[in-house]
């Protein structure tokens, strides 16, 4: 099966994949036009590259670079690096346009703890830990046009998960005609 095309299709149109000899022993959905990157930040608790990663979920690679270099926070720096470098391994090795690429995936997770004894008066030691996390950010290439639906999905969903928390059947209660503030029996 080695160096030959076969046709997929992907719910629109057949697609043709051709067959190379890395891909002998993984199943065709591993092939799809995504890739996955990882960063170990160092020195930085999980929360506070969190509020920066759930900004940029979901944006374009120009857009996230954006707002990367102008938020003011210390973490955005290893995030912008691992952007940047992810932006550039998946034109260079894959061949896709740097404009083209969206973040579908971002997460922060919890890395192992640095342990360090800190010296105290009268030979006592102080334990110091120092936490770290693991980024991990997968790219997609699509088009414009699927980009621009890919947002208006996104900001409906959000738009239902924020509706959720919201009640619905509110009545409005006059509680001075009432008698509900000052009802004394």
């Amino acid at each position: 099966m080695i160096d030959h095309t076969i046709a997929i299709h992907n719910g629109k149109e057949h697609l043709p994949i051709y067959i190379t000899d890395r891909m002998v022993g993984y199943k065709l959905g591993e092939f799809a036009p995504t890739l996955n990157f990882r960063r170990h930040a160092k020195n930085d608790n999980k929360s506070r590259p969190r509020r920066i990663i759930d900004q940029i979920r979901g944006r374009s690679y120009e857009e996230t670079l954006m707002i990367l270099e102008l938020m003011p926070y210390r973490a955005c720096y290893p995030i912008f690096k691992l952007v940047y470098s992810a932006a550039a391994n998946a034109s260079h090795n894959m061949g896709f346009n740097e404009a083209n690429l969206v973040i579908s995936k971002a997460e922060v997770n919890e890395g192992a703890t640095v342990k360090k004894l800190k010296p105290r008066a009268r030979g006592r030691s102080y334990p110091i830990k120092r936490p770290t996390c693991h980024i991990s950010i997968v790219l997609e290439d699509i088009s414009y046009e699927e980009y621009e639906e890919y947002n208006i999905y996104l900001k409906k969903s959000r738009q239902i998960r924020m509706n959720k928390n919201k009640y619905t059947d509110m009545t409005f209660d006059d509680i001075y005609t009432s008698g509900g503030l000052w009802d004394k029996k």
